[in-house]
């Protein structure tokens, strides 16, 4: 039985490094499962469209595929626009929406390699903050789950954790390394919970002017790669339907 495709939906950004670092995360993807097809495409900005990718998968005969949101969090993209977008594909497919990357354990690990990477140790998590900032969202649901994921990295030994946005919500990550140093805190890291750079990831550098430690996107993690795959064979094993587009509950 040949495998359903996977199609990574990505948002898109007018930053061209936006597009380079979604197609090097799948790249990862694909070279540890050679055999599995995968697509990208984007909601807005970029090309491949998404309706253009689906009409090319039908005219080369696919009926499954697998279509995975390229984000942390359940909000307004992964609920209407990429529901919305699939039910217009051709009817010979049979569509799963597969759930966003987050939360997981795999993004703990992601987010902890670009911390190291940007010169910490784990001997120095016991004496530094860190400012867990995201992009930000009006959804209850996605603040929601950056809270935890906030909670999760907490566990993992570091001083403290505190959540920033870059829109939508609050606080800032200027205002949340301004907090951090007046609690005494020694050291404070801002870590990006962000897949690719753009607009509000550069928002999130400029807030973090003040912070000792600057890390990167997750980009092309080992473990973001892992877990594209792992969110693709959870959709898998759940079956492909055409009625089974939208998402369901995280």
């Amino acid at each position: 039985m040949t495998a359903p495709v996977l199609l990574v939906v990505a948002h898109g950004s007018r930053d061209p490094r936006h597009a380079a670092t979604v197609h090097a995360l799948v790249r990862e993807s694909t070279a540890l499962r050679p055999g599995l097809r995968v697509e990208v495409a984007f909601l807005d900005f970029n090309v491949p469209a998404v309706p253009a990718v689906l009409e090319s998968l039908a005219a080369d005969g696919v009926r499954d595929v697998v279509a995975l949101p390229l984000l942390l969090t359940r909000a307004f993209h992964a609920k209407a626009d990429i529901p919305s977008v699939l039910r217009q594909a051709p009817p010979s497919l049979r569509i799963r929406q597969a759930e966003v990357l987050g939360p997981s354990p795999l993004l703990v690990s992601a987010l902890e390699r670009r911390l190291y990477e940007a010169g910490l140790t784990p001997a120095d998590r016991h004496s530094t903050g860190v400012v867990l900032a995201s992009a930000g969202s009006t959804d209850p649901e996605a603040i929601a789950v950056i809270a935890d994921m906030a909670r999760e990295l907490r566990r993992t030994g570091w001083c403290t954790v505190r959540p920033a946005f870059a829109s939508a919500s609050l606080p800032r990550t200027e205002d949340a390394v301004r907090a951090l140093r007046a609690d005494g805190v020694r050291r404070v890291a801002v870590a990006p919970y962000v897949i690719a750079p753009g607009r509000l990831p550069d928002r999130i550098a400029a807030g973090a002017a003040d912070a000792d430690i600057m890390a990167d996107v997750l980009g092309p993690a080992p473990e973001l790669a892992r877990l594209l795959l792992r969110r693709y064979d959870e959709a898998r094993a759940a079956g492909a339907s055409r009625t089974a587009v939208l998402p369901t509950a995280v």
